[in-house]
């Protein structure tokens, strides 16, 4: 729940930005000047605020997602060799009960896993690999939670766009049946239409596949850096274990 309220106001925040945005480029247009946010907009509303104003939502709200799994995963990540270094030296002077308290000061899901590792260190290291490797699974799915739904905005503002040329180019042909006459005219309408939202879509697709790629790659960094330092736990609890 906390999840949803934190992108939910992400969202907002970045809802009233574009409101005040607006108001900036209409006193701009007001002026006789017109900038690239204002024909944005222009070109906005001309293709329709049905299949654009999904699009949009799909941009706004994969966005939010986006940053808000930007900032969890830089809150994640973790100097893991200074971790390492942290729980040896704590092993060594004061044991496993020091070991824990450093990784109960430390914030990321490598700490998580050291603590956990470390809970069972006294049942043995079969115990403690298993505690690692099973809460391992746990921190894993915390970091790609909600990226699947950055994957299906990238596929729908595309497919909505691609829709909305389809129904431009129906309307085109309305228009032509209509009038009884093919002039460039008559369907020219119909055909801007269908060009703007599939512009649009694919615009959007463009702008959150960047950030889906980037969150990917940090998932991916962040989840080696959790398997060494695991195996460094492990080597660790041997070694102090003779």
């Amino acid at each position: 729940m906390k999840k949803v309220v934190n992108i939910l106001t992400i969202a907002g925040f970045m809802f009233l930005g574009a409101i005040q945005s607006t108001y900036a480029q209409d006193a701009a247009a007001a002026e006789g000047s017109e900038t690239f946010h204002q024909i944005l907009k222009r070109y906005f509303i001309e293709g329709g605020p049905g299949f654009m104003g999904i699009v949009l939502v799909a941009l706004i709200l994969g966005l939010a997602i986006a940053i808000e799994r930007i900032i969890y995963l830089n809150m994640a990540t973790t100097n893991t060799k200074k971790l390492v270094s942290s729980v040896d030296e704590a092993l060594s002077s004061g044991g496993v009960e020091a070991a824990k308290e450093v990784c109960r000061n430390t914030k990321g899901p490598v700490a998580s896993i050291f603590y956990q590792g470390l809970e069972r260190a006294d049942e043995g290291l079969d115990a403690a690999e298993k505690a690692v490797v099973g809460y391992g699974g746990v921190q894993m799915g915390l970091l790609e939670k909600n990226i699947s739904w950055i994957s299906l905005f990238i596929a729908l503002a595309p497919m909505l766009g691609f829709m909305g040329t389809v129904i431009g180019m129906i309307g085109a042909f309305d228009a032509i049946a209509v009038a009884n006459d093919i002039s460039p005219a008559v369907v020219a309408g119909g055909i801007k239409v269908a060009l703007l939202t599939t512009v649009f879509g694919l615009v959007v697709a463009i702008i959150l596949q960047i950030f889906y790629n980037y969150i990917i790659s940090k998932v991916d960094s962040i989840v080696n850096n959790m398997e060494d330092a695991s195996i460094s736990l492990i080597d660790l609890l041997a070694k102090y274990k003779k």
